[in-house]
């Protein structure tokens, strides 16, 4: 009798590790639906497995500090474990900066009150767009996610972020003087842990549907 539960019992351990061994290969094994992009040329790169994104996808949005329209210091912190999306503005754009606003809202309707998907738009005039211009701007456009941040601060640090981490200007890239006007039309998809996934032209509603899909692949299969 003692035998048999001994054979029993080691019959099944062996079962459960066999199924979560199975369980782990499936995980570290998943397609990964999106691409990474790992330069400033934008080349889409396709994993086959999780296990291959430490060494292969080196590049992550780097740290930051700037305040947001209502004087609140927003800094890496805020995009620690979520989704996030970020766009380049400046508030008094008279051309592409208020089509890409209202395409955006049509992605925030989606995610209005979901805390782990975080909208940012960088100011690319702080030295004009104060806390209390943005303030003005988000609230004259109707804005109501909570964590959509209209951010402001030193020129160079946006700046950098924006070329360095981002690689806002995909057919430049950091190559570019620092000194030197930005701005593009493209939002920039980050996931959770601050890898690139995506980029779409602002300017088009059509590709805020593909964001929006998008976010969703990644909070669903990631």
């Amino acid at each position: 009798m003692c035998l048999l539960i001994s054979n029993n019992f080691i019959f099944a351990s062996c079962q459960n590790k066999e199924k979560n061994k199975q369980e782990e290969d499936t995980n570290t094994t998943q397609k990964i639906n999106l691409p990474f992009y790992n330069t400033p040329d934008f080349t889409p790169i396709f994993l086959d497995n999780k296990a291959e994104i430490p060494t292969k996808i080196p590049h992550t949005i780097s740290d930051f500090s700037f305040l947001n329209q209502d004087s609140s210091l927003i800094t890496e912190k805020a995009i620690e474990g979520k989704i996030h999306v970020a766009d380049f503005i400046f508030t008094y754009c008279g051309s592409i900066c208020p089509v890409m606003t209202e395409n955006f809202q049509l992605v925030e309707k989606q995610f209005l009150e979901d805390e782990n998907v975080v909208f940012l738009s960088y100011s690319v005039t702080p030295w004009v767009d104060k806390p209390h211009i943005l303030k003005a701007y988000k609230e004259r456009k109707g804005i109501k996610k909570q964590n959509w941040h209209f951010l402001t601060g030193d020129k160079t640090a946006i700046y950098d972020l924006a070329r360095k981490s981002y690689f806002a200007e995909e057919d430049i890239g950091f190559a570019k003087d620092s000194t030197e006007f930005l701005h593009t039309e493209h939002f920039i998809l980050v996931d959770k842990n601050k890898r690139i996934r995506g980029i779409y032209n602002g300017t088009l509603p059509l590709e805020m549907k593909q964001l929006a899909k998008d976010i969703l692949d990644l909070k669903e299969g990631e």
